[in-house]
This record gives structure tokens, C-alpha cells and sequence, in this order.
């Protein structure tokens, strides 16, 4: 991870959490990455996801947030799809062990999903 990369979070508005967690997590071991996210609290249109699109093209990978949640998650499924139709690598992190889903979306054939270790998500980081 020599240089600054620009890493996608994907996550379902519920998890809002789980995010937040990720990004203080990154601080705490100062690593050369940034995070980017395009939050919505409201519906989602053709604007904002033409401007996503724009943001993970932009962006050297994607970490999603895998919980229950995921499954319902119209953004995050139409993130994780997006950034797969573009070629951004894709890791999805079990956001907890008690909140996994029983199965994945089909969005998840292609994408490899891990547990929440800083390990798991630093050799992503370093693959890229």
C-alpha cells in the first residue's frame, strides 16, 4: 500500500454503524487510504447514481458491509453491482458474527466475503 488509495464503502443505510466503525478503525492504524461513500437518507434517483458511479470508477476498491440488512438493501446491491460492471475490486466484510446473513444476494457470486479482521481487509488493501 505505497500510495494513497481510494477505497468505496458499501453498506446499507442500517449500518450505518458499521461504517462509521470501518472509518475509525482505519484511523486508529494509520493507513494510506481514504474512504468514500455516498450515503443517502433519502430515495435514491438517476443523479445520484450517475454521481456514485462516477465516485467508485474513481476509486481503487470497494469494501461492502455484509449483514442482514444486505440483502434489502436496494443502494448498496445497485453499489456492489456497479463496481463489479466497472471492474473496481470488491471485498465484502461480515459487519458482525451475530448479523450474518443465512445466504448472500446474487450480487456476492463474484465477490470474495470475509470476517471483520484488520488483516482481512489490509491484504485486500495490499492486492490492489
Amino acid at each position: 500500500m505505497a500510495r494513497n488509495h481510494g477505497i468505496f464503502i458499501s453498506f446499507a443505510i442500517e449500518d450505518e454503524w458499521a461504517r462509521t466503525r470501518m472509518v475509525g478503525q482505519a484511523r486508529n492504524e494509520r493507513t494510506p487510504f481514504e474512504f468514500v461513500d455516498m450515503s443517502v437518507k433519502r430515495p435514491w434517483d438517476e443523479a445520484w447514481k450517475t454521481q456514485c458511479r462516477t465516485r467508485i470508477k474513481g476509486c481503487d476498491g470497494m469494501i461492502a458491509m455484509v449483514t442482514k440488512n444486505t440483502a434489502k438493501a436496494d443502494g448498496q446491491l445497485w453499489e456492489v453491482r456497479a463496481a463489479l460492471q466497472e471492474g473496481v475490486p470488491v471485498l465484502g466484510v461480515y459487519a458482525t458474527q451475530d448479523n450474518r446473513p443465512y445466504s448472500l444476494p446474487s450480487e456476492f457470486r463474484y465477490v470474495q466475503v470475509v470476517g471483520w479482521t484488520w488483516d482481512n481487509v489490509s491484504s485486500f488493501l495490499e492486492d490492489l
